[in-house]
């Protein structure tokens, strides 16, 4: 993992294969939050949703690079109180 302290608010979140995962809203603990605004659909939309930083690759630039493909990625997206996200 990268080193968490450069992740920043706005930052966009994609993944491994450069597919826009996210926006950062913030971070928590060993998440990043995402904004509602990347929340998904249906009874995922209007919801914030975390990716676990032990999934971050590198930080560069306004970008966060995860080390899974971002289909992979969202699957290992939390909700808030920490249970998987379930589709």
């Amino acid at each position: 993992m990268s080193d968490a302290s450069a992740i920043r608010e706005h930052m966009e979140v994609i993944g491994a294969d450069g597919v826009h995962v996210g926006t950062v809203d913030r971070l928590e603990g060993h998440r990043i939050k995402l904004t509602k605004q990347d929340s998904g659909q249906g009874s995922h939309a209007g919801h914030h949703h975390y990716v676990p930083l032990a999934l971050v690759a590198e930080v560069e630039g306004n970008t966060v690079r995860l080390s899974a493909n971002a289909d992979v990625a969202v699957t290992f997206e939390e909700e808030a109180d920490g249970s998987a996200r379930i589709d």
